[in-house]
């Protein structure tokens, strides 16, 4: 049975109506924003239509937003979120680094304390290097990789997203930086390797996630990921995993799942303590090029590379609050959360799937089988933009995509409440909503 796509228009437009009639401050800021940012956006996942939801604060696992709805807050900023908005271990954390003066502008403890952490938490990781964000770290690592080869190419994967500059959702996009790239579909694991051999003497790295993150949660399959590791290493290319999201996956992100040692890993998110934050590391030999000791040293600069308050917050957090056996309980957690998910769309016939790992989930509008990008071509995004905002009403925040990214802050009672919720708004719409595609 095929959704009828007149009633899909009609009630997502309903929908929209609804959602600005409620939210009329929501919407008198969206004009002020115009004003001065460009389609009133700074941070262009944020944006989603009619108008972006403008939020007036947060706690714990919640948001409450400048028209005075509360949600259940499931995006946890991207990731970035892991511990919630107000965990007082973060808090006091970020109180001490302040306490302790902004910015010394010179080398201190917590910087060290923070690199063994993580080097404890990623065996992989032998030296590494604070950045400000994930998107930095990826750059830093590309770089890396191509003086350390002397090569200049980067094979990458449609689907993946490396930040802002190494987009290659649907191709690479216009903003990238120049980086010269080959682009292979993700899980095709005869493809990848062939393109890494006909062009191995100019291919540097290869840059992937072990998971596809903002591609759509698409798990690679663990033989092209191990593909891509034999073939690297003999064809003498740098493999990097992008784990800037899959590090929280487990005890110690996917690459400890898979039994894969990348030479270099990039990370960010959560890893901070929710303040701004990224890092790339690995091999001893290559994270050498940054020795500032040696003559020949690459330069890495970065006001904030090191700064107090991801430091600090960032340490606490990963010691206190996530270590290794919390880690295995909260993906665990959002592995039941997408099994139990997946049956409501089952129950109902209802035309959607999720997909993910762990506490990283994205629904998406669509019953066929899923394992690259492009098998998202046929996902009716208007169908994902009504379950957003029908879900919005009943105090449930996810992203417009459909993404999900669970915090420790959301109790079981609050998931429980939010399947209960989806398959009220799926059965309120049966005739919109049921059937496959």
């Amino acid at each position: 049975m095929t959704t009828d796509a007149d009633a899909v228009d009609e009630a997502l437009a309903t929908a929209q109506s609804r959602y600005l009639e409620r939210r009329p401050g929501t919407r008198d800021l969206h004009e002020q924003a115009r004003e001065l940012l460009p389609g009133g956006n700074t941070r262009t996942v944020l944006y989603h239509r009619p108008v972006p939801l403008r939020v007036a604060r947060a706690w714990d696992g919640m948001l409450e937003d400048v028209d005075g709805h509360t949600y259940v807050d499931l995006l946890g900023n991207y990731s970035a979120g892991l511990y919630g908005h107000s965990h007082p271990v973060i808090v006091a954390a970020v109180t001490d680094a302040l306490q302790r003066g902004v910015g010394p502008g010179a080398h201190h403890a917590h910087e060290i304390e923070l690199a063994r952490a993580v080097s404890e938490r990623f065996p992989s990781i032998e030296r590494m290097r604070f950045t400000n964000s994930g998107t930095e770290a990826n750059l830093m690592a590309v770089s890396a990789a191509r003086v350390f080869t002397g090569r200049e190419r980067v094979l990458v994967f449609r689907g993946g997203y490396h930040g802002g500059l190494l987009t290659f959702l649907d191709g690479a996009s216009a903003v990238n930086a120049p980086y010269d790239v080959l682009i292979a579909p993700y899980n095709a694991t005869e493809t990848a390797v062939r393109m890494l051999e006909e062009h191995a003497d100019t291919t540097a790295a290869v840059l992937v996630e072990p998971m596809l993150g903002a591609g759509g949660c698409i798990p690679g399959d663990p033989e092209f990921l191990r593909a891509l590791r034999t073939a690297t290493r003999e064809l003498g290319s740098l493999l990097i995993f992008d784990e800037v999201m899959t590090s929280r996956i487990g005890r110690g992100g996917l690459q400890d799942r898979l039994g894969i040692s990348p030479d270099l890993t990039t990370l960010g998110k959560y890893l901070g303590g929710g303040m701004s934050f990224g890092a790339f590391g690995g091999r001893e030999d290559v994270m050498a090029l940054f020795d500032p000791s040696r003559p020949d040293a690459l330069s890495h600069a970065g006001t904030f590379n090191n700064n107090l308050l991801s430091m600090i917050a960032g340490h606490a957090a990963l010691t206190r609050l996530y270590p290794p056996d919390v880690a295995e309980f909260h993906t665990a957690r959002g592995d039941d959360l997408r099994t139990e998910l997946a049956g409501v769309f089952r129950r109902l016939g209802a035309p959607f799937q999720v997909t993910g790992i762990g506490s990283l989930l994205n629904v998406h509008a669509t019953t066929e089988p899923i394992t690259r990008r492009e098998d998202l071509a046929g996902s009716d995004e208007r169908l994902k933009q009504l379950l957003f905002l029908d879900l919005l009403e009943t105090g449930y925040y996810l992203s417009a995509r459909g993404y999900m990214a669970l915090s420790l802050a959301v109790t079981d009672e609050q998931l429980e409440g939010f399947l209960t919720s989806v398959e009220k708004v799926l059965a309120a719409r049966p005739g919109l909503l049921s059937g496959a595609r």
